[in-house]
């Protein structure tokens, strides 16, 4: 048989120990259910609170898991899936908005589109699946970076590039556009990342109400806005769409 190395295993064990009973727990109950000393103990939990794996309570100095696995374990939900479950809203979202739209999904320090509608006239587009989108301009990047802790992390410590003038870079402006996104259920991009474009998305949970990721429209700003707004029924559109393939998902209502 194979050897194993141990300290993944003991790895492993706290943090299935840290999945399970209460939400958090101090360094000699890691240490003591696991049948460690302390310093091992620590050494391992702080390996892995350097990985995202674990955080430790500034207060209580308590241990708990970190963001990054629910980074891993949204990877769990197949790609492959969601876009199937989005593919029947997604066309009707075009149809019904004129516009194309997107899905999108967290991957690496940005937003990968898997799945593209054309918007349904006969202008010349091109097949934008497995291109990158930012986190801090986009509207789909916004919505997962409001969402998703793993997404968010990133775009704070990433560098916001100001590809327009409307660009948001500065840090309590951009926290200020996340918790507008959270409060009103989507968000916007009116020429913050191309010149002209306009676009609106919202989230996509799961069974577990985790956010697996974003759905949007984008559309020329005299299409898309009214006013200087976004028009009400394309936003509410979206959030539609949103709901229904979270529905498919087993989100049940939001």
């Amino acid at each position: 048989m194979a050897r194993t190395i141990q300290s993944l295993e003991r790895a492993a064990a706290m943090l299935r120990l840290l999945a399970g009973g209460e939400r958090r727990l101090g360094l000699s109950d890691v240490a003591s259910s696991l049948g460690l000393a302390k310093g091992t103990a620590h050494g391992i939990l702080r390996t892995l609170q350097q990985e995202g794996f674990v955080e430790q309570d500034p207060a209580s100095g308590r241990y708990q898991l970190g963001a990054e696995l629910l980074r891993l374990g949204n990877s769990f939900l197949d790609v492959h899936e969601l876009r199937a479950r989005a593919l029947v809203w997604a066309d009707d979202l075009a149809r019904s908005s004129g516009e194309s739209v997107y899905l999108g999904v967290l991957h690496q320090q940005g937003v990968l589109v898997i799945h593209h509608v054309f918007r349904p006239d006969d202008s010349r587009q091109v097949l934008e699946v497995g291109a990158m989108q930012p986190l801090h301009s986009t509207a789909l990047g916004k919505v997962v970076s409001a969402y998703d802790p793993v997404a968010h992390s990133e775009a704070i410590e990433a560098e916001r590039e100001a590809f327009t003038s409307r660009t948001v870079t500065g840090l309590a402006d951009f926290e200020g556009v996340l918790d507008l996104t959270r409060a009103r259920g989507w968000a916007s991009d009116v020429e913050e990342t191309w010149e002209g474009v306009a676009s609106v998305a919202a989230p996509i949970h799961d069974r577990r109400r985790t956010p697996v990721g974003a759905v949007g429209i984008t559309g020329a700003v005299e299409r898309v806005c009214e006013g200087g707004e976004l028009r009400a029924q394309l936003v509410a559109a979206v959030r539609d769409c949103a709901r229904a393939v979270s529905r498919d998902l087993g989100a049940g209502r939001f």
